[in-house]
């Protein structure tokens, strides 16, 4: 890239880097007199963690425990109990709404204090590179613009209230396969203007209080390393660069190393107290191989973060208030009591959001909301796995216990017209796994009590300890150390006529005898990779038939895992007798055509969709395609709703009149649903992400390693811009129609209504040395019947020659709010960057000169206004 060839600001972005780099290299003179009175030893407990949740402590200082905890859809917190269960983090990006995101993040900060927790390990910023990654759901978006504005909106608003965010995984974490190992490769601009972008954001706006490393290594500007080990991404830019003074925190169990990841930038070693730096940062200081002084500046971020969150009380201040004072000339003082302003329930905020994120991706009936009487009951067929049970959350270290869980059928019947007719019934089955084993049908052989007969064993088979379980939830939790293997008997009264299935899913070392039959084995020994790669959450049981009565015996290994304790993993499952998958289908039928309107709700599940592995396809599990298609059949008059994190194929979506994407919901699954359906709330979700019709068309279609490396080999085009690349490529071709198109593009959604675009100014803002803000001023018609809200969505294409770019990328959006007939003017914010690249010859951001073109409109496939800016 030439000098002749680009519009350069070298000098301002210079001068804001050097001024963010003196911030943060100012620590405040209090926390360098308390570094001051720390030994080497308490430097080094400070980097590590004391716990699985908690940094350590030193009383004689005030500083008490910086306690953490999972996540992105909901605060655990590390005491247990219940938790307000969030929709997923795609479901909250659907909205397009900064204002609910505010909301959710002043949510998070009630949740943690409610919890005893100062810094919620969230948000995910990761970009959905592939649709068949395990933690799509987790993330916001497959465009960086998005994520950034929603994830800013959050973490800003938590952050205000006093409760630090971790904002995660710093970068290119956007694979579980192999996702402790890989190492992923990019060039420079990709990860700048894709993968770094939400990070840069977060931490020039708001300066989240931590950031978490992931597990994965990168190979990027001519340094290829573990991210906990890079020290031009972390040090370099993240630190230096960016200016941030929070703390990088490992991810949990990811250190690997001792004098590498101090070098490397990171801060925080969790968990601990064991662990690489656990047991051997200590000796390494002391044998020169760490200099004490390369710790200084990890424990005053520390401190700044314990002082932040109000773990940390300094004796000079006068008044010894445990109040977060953030880094002089970076972020704000909080006052915390003017922050603890009363909210709304919580149940109230997470039925809105559930509600809002909905997106129509089709209504060609009109059944949204149901066009009945409302002095008529109505006859509605609820049907699907996801109906009688909904898939609430994903798998994974984000679950939480819910305060509260509401089902579709409940909240319908309470919202429907008096006398109406909801009768819900599965018709399809999407779990491998049955329901678990009902312990009181079991009877301990040993003792003929009433219960399992569990008896820990030794290495060399001997036994250590037995007794009577009365309960099984599915796991042994904080076996004995000295434990190598669990047996689990039991006698299974199977009292119900028919054929039941049994059967045990584990994981590890085992062997599963059923009435004296080897029906499972494994002599796979295994570990935290385990815990790391979710394989313990849901395992499949071999299942077995069985009648009458039943001997279930099960050696099984106790995994002794790093930061993870020591557990026994043992899902005892039982299907009883009843009817076979075809008389379920046949009932849904049966019970569609009887009924005024059908709702069908299908999706994945935790087997499918968790933290720790990929899917293999985008298939709906079971026969639920079937299900589908045998309903409408039988009634046009068929809602369809995806109960789905990420993306999954739809191979009858031309043939069903509606269609309504719901995500992973949250607790207020059922209220939101009822919402929506009897025209409460208006779903007015837009798709975050691309909604493909084939699999065999998506442009990542998988992140696998091959030879241990994830190749971003697509480059900036990700998402959508991939999809416009083909689009643009074929239309270039004369063959336009034969491009493979989506299901459904990025930013689609109906809503209940229609609009017409009459109208685009484009304002440019004063420059001031710097780039120009640019804002498109749009004027909307509701030109329905109904008052509707709008997402008003602006897509940048670059002028001819220069560098090479996406045919087209999302460069601001804005919700309005209209009534019926009326019109508004939205301001839509362009931000200056959305015209910048990365230049790697000069390491700095330029915008190549020529005509712009600002298109504006419903989706990237729905564009219905231009403006032209020349720079």
């Amino acid at each position: 890239m030439s000098s002749q060839a680009i519009t350069r600001q070298a000098s301002t972005t210079q001068a804001v880097n050097r001024q963010a780099t003196t911030n943060a290299a100012a620590p405040e003179p209090e926390l360098l007199r308390l570094l001051d009175e720390l030994s080497t030893e308490e430097k080094v407990s400070l980097v590590v963690g004391a716990s699985m949740w908690a940094t350590t402590a030193v009383p004689r200082l005030g500083l008490e425990p910086v306690v953490m905890s999972d996540g992105p859809v909901g605060v655990r917190g590390p005491g247990g109990g219940t938790s307000a269960m969030f929709p997923a983090p795609s479901a909250l990006a659907a909205t397009w709404d900064l204002d609910l995101a505010r909301r959710s993040g002043v949510l998070f900060a009630a949740e943690a204090k409610r919890h005893g927790v100062d810094v919620v390990l969230a948000p995910q910023v990761n970009l959905q590179r592939t649709p068949v990654g395990g933690r799509h759901f987790e993330c916001y978006s497959e465009d960086p613009h998005l994520t950034a504005e929603i994830a800013v909106a959050l973490v800003g608003a938590a952050q205000e209230r006093g409760v630090g965010m971790c904002v995660k995984h710093y970068v290119a974490n956007d694979s579980e396969t192999e996702r402790t190992r890989y190492l992923a490769r990019l060039d420079e601009r990709t990860l700048r203007e894709a993968y770094l972008a939400p990070f840069e954001r977060l931490v020039r706006d708001v300066g989240p209080w931590s950031v978490m490393g992931a597990y994965n290594g990168a190979d990027t500007g001519g340094v290829s390393a573990r991210l906990l080990e890079h020290r031009p991404l972390v040090v370099d830019l993240l630190k230096e660069e960016w200016g941030y003074d929070g703390l990088f925190v490992s991810d949990w169990v990811a250190t690997q190393s001792v004098a590498p990841a101090v070098r490397g930038g990171l801060d925080l070693q969790m968990p601990g107290p064991d662990g690489a730096w656990g047991d051997g940062l200590l000796d390494a200081v002391r044998s020169g191989e760490v200099a004490e002084s390369e710790l200084d500046d990890k424990v005053l971020r520390l401190l700044r973060l314990a002082r932040r969150t109000g773990r940390l009380t300094l004796s000079d201040d006068g008044a010894g208030d445990r109040v977060g004072v953030a880094a002089a000339g970076v972020h704000a003082a909080i006052d915390l009591a003017a922050a603890s302003t009363a909210e709304p329930p919580a149940e109230q905020l997470l039925r809105e959001l559930a509600a809002r994120s909905v997106v129509v991706l089709k209504d060609d009936a009109g059944l949204v909301p149901f066009g009945h009487d409302p002095a008529r009951p109505l006859r509605v067929a609820l049907l699907g796995p996801a109906a009688v049970e909904p898939f609430f959350q994903g798998g994974g270290s984000s679950f939480v216990h819910p305060d509260r869980l509401t089902y579709p059928a409940d909240e319908l019947r309470a919202a429907l017209p008096q006398g109406s007719e909801v009768t819900l019934l599965a018709g399809a089955r999407a779990l491998h796994n049955p329901p678990e084993l009902d312990v009181d049908r079991c009877t301990d052989p040993a003792t003929g009590e009433p219960g399992l007969h569990v008896e820990l064993l030794a290495t060399d088979g001997s036994t250590l300890e037995e007794y009577t379980a009365h309960e099984w939830s599915g796991w042994l939790h904080d076996v004995r150390p000295d434990a190598d293997a669990v047996r689990l008997r039991a006698l299974v009264r199977l009292d119900e006529a028919g054929e039941h299935e049994l059967g045990v899913g584990t994981v590890g070392v085992h062997r599963v005898t059923i009435d004296g039959n080897q029906v499972a084995e494994g002599d796979t020994r295994v570990d935290e990779g385990i815990v790391l790669s979710s394989g313990h959450n849901h395992p499949i049981a071999q299942l077995v038939p069985a009648s009458g009565a039943a001997v279930l015996d099960a050696t099984l290994q106790v995994v002794h895992a790093v930061g993870y304790g020591h557990f026994v993993r043992a899902a005892l499952v039982h299907r009883l007798p009843g009817p076979s998958a075809a008389d379920e289908l046949a009932g849904a039928v049966a019970a569609a055509a009887a009924a005024d309107v059908a709702v069908v709700i299908v999706g994945t599940t935790a087997e499918v969709e968790s933290e720790g592995y990929d899917r293999p396809d985008l298939n709906l599990p079971g026969n639920q395609d079937e299900l589908v298609r045998r309903v409408v059949a039988a009634n046009p008059r068929t809602v369809v709703v995806i109960n789905a994190g990420a993306p999954v194929l739809l191979p009858w979506l031309p043939d069903v009149p509606t269609v309504l994407w719901g995500w992973l919901p949250g607790q207020e699954a059922g209220t939101a649903l009822a919402d929506v359906l009897t025209g409460v709330t208006e779903p007015s979700g837009r798709l975050p992400w691309t909604l493909p019709a084939r699999f065999e068309d998506v442009p990542v279609p998988h992140a696998r390693p091959v030879d241990g490396v994830v190749d971003y080999a697509e480059g900036t085009d990700i998402g959508y811009r991939a999809w416009e690349r083909r689009l643009a490529a074929a239309a270039e071709g004369g063959g336009a129609d034969d491009a493979p198109a989506p299901a459904a593009p990025f930013g689609h959604g109906l809503g209940w209504t229609t609009w017409d675009y009459e109208d685009a100014v484009l304002a440019r803002g004063e420059a001031h040395g710097s780039p120009a803000t640019l804002t498109v001023y749009v004027t909307v018609r509701n030109t329905g019947r109904r008052a509707g809200r709008e997402v008003v969505q602006v897509y940048i294409e670059a002028p001819d020659g220069g560098p090479s770019r996406p045919v087209r990328w999302l460069g601001g959006f804005a919700v309005a709010d209209v009534p019926a007939m009326a019109s508004a003017t939205v301001r839509v914010p362009v931000p200056a960057r959305a015209l910048q690249v990365w230049d790697p010859q000069t390491k700095d951001w330029v915008t190549p000169p020529g005509v712009y073109r600002l298109r504006t409109g419903r989706s990237v496939a729905d564009l219905r206004l231009t403006n032209e800016l020349t720079t």
